[in-house]
């Protein structure tokens, strides 16, 4: 809420801050909402937050619970504490610790109030009613409507200018404006202060004791209260308001108020009436008292006519034109003032007090304690007066609002009960008739809510006594009703005003009440209230019945709400479509019998930009029906639960007589009839809602049936559905293979990394599914089914065309022959050559293609499915879910309200097992895909990228003169690469893979490294070094792989380094307990499935381990070749000759021999099983 005065809006700022400081300062534990524990500030509204709340709550332990917080100020709210304690009902007022007359003037008042936004208008106690005219009763307001809450809503757009229908009282013979009956009014209001001895000091006694104030703020808020309740000071600031309320200036006041104080001197407390004020005050103020002639003259004349129109009533004729005559004089300026002297004056005015003397002692009609005679025959002046007072409350710059100090100001009315002739009752009628006036003038529903508690008041007040009863039935009132006028009394003629107003308006709630629920109930409660049959006659044979009424007579007055604004809005609704018609035919050049045109010709298309007259009509009825549902049903259903079933049956049968000639020639999926059907199938689940809201709180037949007679839509959409997704399959699939064959496999930007083929894919599937739904037609699980068929099919093709073009890795790992350890004696001899395996050229071409950085582009791809599957599975869900009351209804004309929860539980479960085994499977297959290029990626890395450094120099020759340090810039510089490509949420994947690589080439080099590998135990520190820093590397002090992971990953590495610095006869012990185990299969078991004691693994230790003991035993079984027979050419001259010709050989596992290295190894195989027990029990010798 935005305050205009800068004062006020500081102090909200400031306040607001201070509430943030506290809650963010660590002294608040925690902050419950309606939605549960929260952190954030950004929900919270500082400005209706209780502080003493926040305070106590951090005393009691530091939880702030927002709902208890806002309950409690607004609790506050109903009665704050401003500076002076005053009894306010406001929480939004503010004043400031200065003095408003230094201010200047004008004004010559206290700064305005703010807007009231959640203040309670209280109500009169029971034990306030029947309390006689003129005495004092309880405090005015305590709280007895439960329901009377203000709430600030927006203006009406359609209740500006609206006039209540009149209550007429009987006409004013001398022409009172409306200045004179407020001026005379608090010459009234001022009289009975006076004269019931409420003290007001003058100015010059305020200023005195000013000095006061201080030592009074000191006190505690309940004495300051009191004390300033009782106190002439309190007295005075009421007066000042009352008289800047009524617009009366200080001049006038000071003069009123000096001439009320000598001639209440003089006169008992209360014993007086209106003629004798009037006539007090024209004695004792004169000409010279006024500023000008002109407002003297007026002044007087006003006198002069309260006095005709209370005096002129007198039966006696001699009285009447004595009192004529006198009154004459009076007004006429030269006879009166110039040539009248002063005794003469008194003496005129002598004889009038004597005839209102006379009056004033005539016995009441009806004997109520007080009354006098002025009561019945004034009457009609009395009340013009009172009701000017009763406005005082209302502020003078803000018409909409009540002033804070109306509580003092209504307690203080009462003293003008008896001169007035006002009752409780009275009193409570005429104040809700001001408030309601005001409501319609203001549109401010909080004055409605406060009428609502007067008229409460009334219809709950204690039965009165059959003499107050008579007294209040003879207040006569003129009124009008459809050009008849009728003759009501005072309380009737109030209560059928406000009455038809509220009819007027409820008869078509659709046009002025949209959105706004609160006025809407407001204002419905007050029409029952006020049209109560006690008080509010038959009129054109309409019962107007209330809350207090039977419910048959309550229910009736409903119903007649609800079909009258239907027709209304139904024949508003009329009147579109019919520009609609008008305007569709012609866009199409169609000028002929426009209706049947257009309702039975569905197949001609129309022109773009234009909307078919059907789809405006369901789309201004879907707003009546969200109207309904939202904001007019449930406040009339507390009166009348089938209210909303009328409007949905009304409005059904509305637009299916004009939508059945139109579906019966629909043929074909034209775009117009698309969106005709759309449009009706969206009206009818909003109609369905609507019908159903009550249906279960009801016991009405309805509820157990179909409420209506279905729209024939599925069985029109359902097969043209199913024919569009077959169409659509073909193009989906032709869209993807040719993005496919256009994909060059780079980045879209850095931070789309993904292939853009992919991504054209999803596009071209997105689009089908959004047109899928678009139709927002009737479905069944079988167009469901359709559609995730088409999508399954269309990703599942393109996973396929990536995966095929990966090379198996058996491709990547070099061939050798075992060997045994022997130094060459004659290096110039000529050696035998490692055979190799020509590669094949396809596979060569696909490993050239295959470049890492577009592996990686491959990897986000799939990354990227898995993200979008799920995004796109979200998608179909919710949009299938918002489909499911056109599916129930529209495919199942027989379906029930009580059948709906068993079929969408049916529904749900079959989705859920379409969605397993399409989407669920494509994620699966991509999350495969990504396993096995991350795979083949470390693989192609380490055994293809850096064959040449990595598995051809790395420890070839000897370990000390090719240590790891000189590849450690190769792996760092692949890994950045790979980081800066790769997604961020399978890099740890990748790169693990990577490392997993190199552990395999890292055995590889152990186990396989061919003749020129022999390591000694000095050799093999070296390596456990290299091992070590390498692990580092991948730990990247972290920031890379988990320390747990890398020494999870490296640990058989570490073992088979463990073997090498074994004797070399505990290896051969273990070989030969291993032997019987040897696979008759010669190939290499892959790396992980190795393990210490088999046989292939201790054989390749002994055949790498420099040793002669060693040595010996692989001869003396196996009859293997020494490693001096052979030499390996460099990766130099095998790159010469052909790229894969030195180092690569066709291996169906991580392993394998080669065709003599298998030969030989089944004659080792036949030795070891041979020689075990022999060798289990001798000791080799050297």
């Amino acid at each position: 809420m935005e305050f205009s005065n800068p004062t006020l809006r500081k102090y909200r700022d400031d306040r607001r801050r201070l509430l943030e400081f506290v809650l963010s300062s660590g002294l608040i534990k925690e902050i419950r909402t309606p939605a549960g524990p929260t952190t954030s500030f950004s929900s919270i509204n500082f400005d209706s937050i209780s502080t003493d709340y926040v305070l106590e709550c951090i005393n009691s332990g530091g939880v702030l619970d927002v709902s208890q917080a806002r309950k409690r100020y607004y609790d506050e709210s109903s009665q704050p504490i401003t500076f002076l304690q005053m009894h306010l009902r406001s929480g939004d007022v503010y004043y400031l610790h200065s003095d408003p007359n230094s201010m200047g003037s004008p004004p010559f008042r206290m700064p305005p109030p703010m807007p009231m936004n959640h203040a309670d208008f209280v109500e009169l106690s029971k034990s306030e009613t029947n309390y006689p005219a003129g005495k004092k009763s309880p405090p005015l307001f305590q709280e007895t409507r439960k329901n009377c809450q203000v709430t600030t809503v927006p203006d009406l757009n359609c209740m500006g200018n609206t006039t209540v229908l009149s209550a007429v009282l009987p006409t004013l013979k001398t022409g009172f404006s409306d200045d004179d009956l407020r001026e005379s009014a608090y010459e009234v209001f001022l009289a009975c202060m006076m004269f019931s001895r409420v003290e007001i000091y003058s100015n010059e006694a305020k200023k005195r004791e000013r000095s006061a104030r201080f030592l009074g703020g000191l006190k505690n808020r309940r004495e300051k209260r009191h004390v300033e309740h009782e106190s002439p000071d309190r007295n005075l600031k009421i007066h000042e308001t009352i008289r800047m309320q009524m617009q009366i200036s200080e001049a006038t006041d000071t003069l009123i108020r000096r001439r009320l104080t000598q001639f209440a001197s003089g006169k008992p407390c209360g014993d007086i009436d209106v003629p004798q004020l009037s006539l007090a005050l024209l004695t004792g103020i004169l000409r010279t008292d006024f500023p000008s002639e002109k407002s003297y003259i007026h002044w007087k004349n006003r006198q002069a006519n309260v006095l005709e129109e209370l005096l002129s009533s007198d039966h006696n004729k001699n009285r009447k034109q004595m009192i004529g005559a006198s009154l004459t004089k009076i007004r006429n300026p030269e006879e009166w003032d110039l040539k009248m002297s002063p005794s003469e004056r008194s003496d005129f005015l002598l004889v009038i007090r004597q005839v209102a003397l006379a009056l004033t002692s005539m016995p009441g009609r009806f004997g109520i304690e007080g009354e006098t005679y002025y009561w019945t025959t004034g009457y009609h002046l009395n009340i013009r007066l009172y009701e000017k007072i009763l406005c005082s409350v209302f502020d003078i710059l803000e018409d909409s609002q009540i002033i804070e100090e109306s509580e003092e100001i209504l307690e203080l009315t009462k003293l003008t009960w008896s001169m007035l002739g006002i009752t409780q009752k009275l009193h409570h009628a005429l104040f809700a008739w001001v408030l309601f006036q005001q409501f319609v003038a203001t549109e401010d529903m909080a004055l409605l809510d406060y009428a609502l508690c007067e008229v409460d008041k009334v219809l709950s007040a204690e039965m009165c006594d059959d003499r107050e009863v008579a007294y209040t039935n003879s207040l006569t009132s003129s009124t009008f009703s459809n050009g008849h006028e009728m003759r009501l009394s005072l309380m009737q003629s109030i209560f059928l005003s406000i009455s038809s107003w509220c009819d007027s308006k409820l008869q078509d709630y659709h046009l002025h009440f949209s959105k706004k629920k609160l006025f809407f109930e407001r204002v419905v409660t007050m029409a029952l209230s006020a049209g109560n049959e006690d008080f509010v006659p038959h009129i054109s044979s309409e019962q107007f019945t209330g809350v207090g009424t039977s419910s048959v007579l309550v229910t009736g007055k409903i119903r007649g709400y609800v079909e009258k604004s239907l027709d209304a809005a139904c024949r508003r609704v009329s009147f579109v479509l019919y520009l609609s018609i008008i305007n569709f035919c012609d866009c199409n050049h169609n000028k002929v019998d426009l209706w049947s045109q257009v309702t039975c010709s569905p197949s001609s298309e129309y022109i773009k930009d234009t909307i078919h007259p059907l789809v405006t009509l369901a789309n201004e009825l879907n707003l009546i029906v969200e109207e309904d549902l939202s904001i007019f049903s449930p406040v009339l259903s507390q009166w009348y639960r089938e209210c909303a079933m009328i409007s949905a049956k009304k409005l059904h049968q509305f637009y299916g007589e004009r939508l059945k000639p139109f579906l019966r020639d629909v043929t074909c999926l034209t775009m117009d009839v698309r969106k005709v059907l759309s449009a009706a199938v969206a009206l009818e689940a909003c109609l369905i809602k609507l019908h159903t809201s009550v249906c279960k709180e009801t016991k009405s037949p309805s509820a157990n049936g179909p409420a209506f007679d279905y729209f024939p839509i599925a069985e029109i959409s359902g097969p043209i559905i199913l024919d569009w997704i077959v169409a659509q399959h073909e193009r989906i699939l032709e869209w993807t293979a040719r993005a496919f064959e256009l994909e060059d496999w780079e980045p879209l930007s850095l931070q789309q990394k993904q292939a853009a083929s992919a991504i054209e894919v999803f596009r071209i599937i997105e689009e089908t599914v959004d047109q899928f739904f678009e139709f927002s037609l009737p479905m069944d699980i079988i167009h469901l089914q359709a559609l995730l068929s088409i999508i399954f099919h269309s990703l599942d093709a393109y996973l396929s065309k990536m995966s095929i073009q990966l090379v198996e890795k058996k491709f990547f790992y070099p061939s050798t022959t075992l060997t045994r350890y022997k130094e060459a004696a004659f290096p110039i001899v000529k050696k035998k050559v490692v055979e190799h395996s020509i590669l094949d050229d396809e596979v060569h071409r696909q490993l050239d293609i295959l470049a890492t950085s577009k592996l990686c582009i491959r990897l986000n791809t799939y990354r990227y499915i898995q993200k979008q599957i799920t995004v796109l599975e979200d998608g179909i869900r919710k949009s299938w879910e918002a489909i499911t009351p056109c599916r129930v209804y529209g495919c199942s004309a027989e379906m029930t309200p009580g059948s709906l929860g068993t079929s969408v539980d049916l529904n749900d479960e079959s989705v859920t097992e379409l969605f397993v085994a399409t989407l669920d499977c494509i994620r699966d297959s991509a999350g495969h895909a990504i396993k096995r290029t991350c795979d083949f990626l470390g693989a192609k890395i380490v055994f293809w990228d850096m064959r040449d450094s990595f598995l051809f120099n790395l420890y070839h020759g000897g370990v000390e003169g090719n240590r790891l340090d000189d590849l450690l810039p190769q792996f760092d510089s692949a890994l950045n690469n790979v980081c800066r490509l790769i997604d961020e949420t399978i890099r740890d994947l990748v790169v693990s893979s990577i490392y997993k690589a190199s552990l395999e080439g890292f055995v590889w080099l152990l186990l396989d490294g061919g003749p020129s590998r022999a390591f000694s135990d000095t050799d093999i520190s070296m390596i456990e070094e290299d091992l070590s820093v390498f692990e580092d590397l991948f730990v990247a002090n972290g920031e890379g792989l988990p320390r747990s992971l890398i020494e999870e990953e490296s640990k058989f590495v570490h073992q088979i380094l463990s073997l090498f610095s074994l004797q070399t006869q505990s290896v051969i012990q273990m070989l030969m307990e291993s032997s019987e185990h040897i696979s008759v299969d010669t190939t290499s078991p892959r790396y992980a499935q190795r393990y210490l004691g088999d046989a292939e693994t201790l054989i390749r230790v002994l055949c790498h381990k420099k040793d002669r003991e060693a040595s010996k035993f692989l001869k003396r079984r196996y009859q293997l070749p020494p490693s001096s027979d052979y030499g390996e050419t460099s990766s130099e001259d095998s790159s010469f000759h052909s790229p894969l010709l030195a180092d690569i050989v066709k291996r169906s596992a991580s392993f394998r021999w080669s065709d003599k290295s298998q030969s030989s190894f089944k004659f080792m195989k036949k030795k070891l099983q041979e020689a075990t027990w022999d060798i289990k029990h001798v000791t080799w010798s050297k």
